[in-house]
């Protein structure tokens, strides 16, 4: 059984970093890489890591790799940290609406059963633009939470290749009794980050905002998330924590101050080609001697250029012992 009010409670005011995975360039795990990061994140001021999502490639990684990579962070973090599963399926023209939820699922009860203290559902592209888009994304959900373990929405707004979840299917997977908080992800809609906040504030208070907002950190923090899951965080992961301190603590001169670096090291990161963003972190990770150079590949994603790779520098330069 779990204790939703306790798992809630351990992410308030935190960061969860969504963790890369450090591949050779055959497609295979780095796995000296893998165990170097483990070791490096665990020293950071976290309460849990999010596996297997987007920048952890879930959707494309075997079920074997998934199963490492738990295992990896299970018995490298110290027993208190969290472990956050993504899980979801693949959108195709040939998959049924039942086989999609059903891959869905089964994801989810793997993460179940190797022990992951929480789950983020991917948004169910699947049914994007359909007259029946609500009542699927509801009942995919619903499928998800019959294990019963605590969940985190993923808000991933259209235009950044997410679903737009409408108000009136918001208040109803808020109902779900498993549902401890919400993941957005706008990427460049302040004003839908602003809609949910508001909604959330009147309907539901007792849901968890979270920001997955690279891109404006800060500023959502400062709009009423209360935690973060991003992709950013899985690179200098003290800055970002001490921003957000900063702000819940009332140092707003800080707060400023560490925002300001923070949005340097998102805008010289997070950029289009979005998908790009996977390997560059992977970059100033082995820059940061975190991994090895020989693990910065990403077979999913468009690659990174030397011009790329010079502006990187120039950030971390700029950034120091931040």
């Amino acid at each position: 059984m779990f204790d939703f009010t306790k798992v809630q409670g351990k992410i308030n005011k935190s960061i969860i970093p969504a963790v890369p995975i450090p591949f050779n360039k055959d497609g295979s795990i780095n796995t000296f890489s893998q165990e170097s990061y483990v070791a490096w994140m665990n020293n950071q001021p976290i309460s849990a890591v999010a596996l297997w999502a987007h920048t952890g490639r879930g959707l494309f990684i075997s079920k074997e790799q998934r199963e490492y990579i738990f295992r990896s962070y299970r018995e490298g973090l110290s027993r208190e940290k969290m472990i956050l599963c993504g899980v979801g399926a693949l959108a195709n023209d040939k998959i049924s609406d039942e086989e999609y939820m059903d891959k869905a699922y089964f994801m989810a009860l793997h993460a179940k059963e190797l022990g992951a203290d929480m789950l983020l559902p991917y948004a169910p592209t699947l049914f994007r633009g359909r007259e029946d888009q609500d009542e699927k994304i509801i009942k995919y959900h619903k499928k998800i939470a019959q294990l019963g373990v605590p969940m985190i929405l993923f808000f991933l707004y259209e235009e950044a290749g997410g679903i737009t979840y409408s108000k009136e299917v918001l208040k109803e997977l808020f109902k779900i009794k498993n549902v401890i908080g919400i993941k957005m992800a706008t990427l460049d809609s302040v004003m839908t980050y602003q809609d949910i906040s508001n909604l959330i504030l009147k309907d539901s208070p007792e849901t968890y905002l979270i920001t997955g907002e690279d891109r404006m950190f800060g500023y959502t923090v400062s709009r009423g998330a209360k935690g973060a899951l991003v992709g950013l965080g899985s690179i200098y992961t003290k800055l970002q924590y001490e921003m957000m301190q900063a702000y819940y603590e009332g140092e707003y001169e800080k707060f400023i101050e560490l925002s300001a670096a923070v949005d340097n090291l998102a805008e010289n990161t997070f950029y289009k080609p979005m998908e790009g963003y996977i390997e560059r972190v992977l970059y100033i990770l082995a820059r940061k001697n975190i991994i090895s150079m020989e693990a910065v590949n990403d077979p999913y994603g468009p690659g990174i250029s030397v011009e790329e790779k010079a502006l990187i520098d120039e950030c971390i330069e700029k950034l120091g012992d931040m």
